[in-house]
């Protein structure tokens, strides 16, 4: 089996991907990085090199959102694997493109439309039937949220649970990055996921509230009591699917109020709008205007201080009796910086597309078709995540908050 893989997107979490994937040739023995910008590739391919890492990283440019040009750099490379760290408006052209040229596929994110903020998995999911007479494997969302807290879910539902009840999945960075206002991971997504309206799954069906309308305090380990808001994550769509059993699943997200001072005032003066508008006789969108003047999420790693920690708080019953189980990981962000020049946002979400990648060219986590990551064996992922730099901690049977 092939082990090349070209990884299509050269911002924070493409460094992290391509990075830990030229530390580990036991899975990976070519790595080409595309994206728009040749020169970004082509500097994380020199501090690669700078820091020694076993497999050279080749460059190549390509536009993501146009089909026939993805196909001609795949059927130029004839890679096993495509990795899409791009963003999620492309992930549609570029499974269209491994369809065409025979390469299996694996996201971070599910698609969205690019005029609309709006997520969900459906437009990924319609293409099953293709990528199983393709004889083609496509893995959605497996970087951290979605992706480990997948895995996370189907690892506590083998081992530890006959049934699931309540799912909560909490996200909290603890870090400083000292700018004013600086979003951790691509301006625009993460504006236009938390201006949007929440959702969460309760009894049979989803239940919208207002953005940023339900919050509490939430205690995380080695950190403390931090605000935490609840989102609508796209991972609730599929593990509400794959585990029906659930009764609610929820996602809490930690914000500290100069980021929500700033991204008030923001929306206020329409600068997270995502229609155009006219300006100098130009069709300009404010929030791609914002993304631009804003921090380049890749260039806060240096001086990042402080922590993540992402898990899953979990309620269910094992052998008729009630029980509980908490799941996460905590990661610095100064130690991401030390090993491959990343902040830990980047980091988080990058490892896991390296270990699930790694799963696919080994063949152990290989099935033609379209899937979620908790629709695998749990196990080989989370010995993974110890081996590369994600560690998880566990409890069980603790107490865990019940209500909001």
């Amino acid at each position: 089996m092939s082990k090349k893989v070209v990884i299509i997107g050269a911002g924070g979490v493409g460094n992290v991907v391509a990075k830990k994937c030229a530390m580990n040739p036991a899975f990976f023995s070519e790595i080409v990085l595309a994206s728009r910008t040749l020169k970004k590739c082509d500097a994380i391919a020199q501090e690669a090199k700078n820091i020694g890492l076993p497999t050279e990283i080749k460059t190549r440019q390509v536009d993501a959102d146009n089909v026939p040009e993805l196909v001609k750099l795949l059927k130029e490379e004839k890679p096993f694997l495509v990795i899409n760290v791009a963003l999620p408006y492309q992930d549609l052209p570029i499974m269209d493109a491994c369809l065409e040229a025979g390469v299996h596929y694996l996201d971070t994110a599910n698609y969205e439309p690019k005029d609309e903020a709006k997520f969900e998995y459906s437009w990924q999911w319609a293409y099953q039937e293709r990528f199983k007479k393709a004889g083609l494997m496509a893995l959605l969302g497996c970087g951290f949220d979605p992706g480990v807290t997948g895995v996370y879910t189907a690892y506590a539902n083998k081992h530890y649970f006959d049934e699931m009840h309540y799912l909560d999945i909490i996200d909290c960075n603890a870090g400083d990055h000292g700018k004013a206002f600086a979003t951790n991971f691509n301006p625009e997504i993460n504006i236009r996921e938390i201006t949007q309206k929440g959702k969460y799954w309760e009894n049979g069906q989803w239940v919208e509230i207002e953005p940023m309308s339900i919050h509490k305090p939430i205690d995380y380990p080695n950190i403390g009591p931090k605000e935490s808001y609840l989102l609508y994550h796209e991972e609730l769509e599929s593990l509400t699917k794959n585990f029906p059993t659930l009764k609610r699943a929820r996602f809490w997200m930690t914000f500290g109020q100069q980021y929500l001072t700033h991204l008030e005032v923001l929306q206020n003066v329409g600068m997270t709008s995502i229609q155009p508008i006219k300006f100098n006789g130009m069709d300009i969108v404010p929030l791609e205007f914002l993304k631009a003047v804003l921090p380049e999420p890749g260039t806060l790693g240096e001086n990042y201080t402080g922590q993540t920690s992402i898990g899953c708080q979990i309620k269910g019953i094992k052998g008729g009796k009630d029980t509980t189980y908490y799941v996460w990981n905590n990661c610095h962000h100064s130690d991401c910086y030390k090993e491959v020049q990343a902040q830990g946002v980047s980091y988080t979400t990058g490892v896991p597309a390296m270990i699930g990648a790694a799963l696919m060219t080994s063949g152990e986590w290989f099935k033609e078709g379209v899937y979620n990551v908790e629709e695998f064996n749990p196990d080989p992922f989370m010995e993974l995540l110890n081996v590369h730099g994600l560690p998880w901690n566990e409890l069980k049977n603790i107490q865990l908050p019940h209500e909001y």
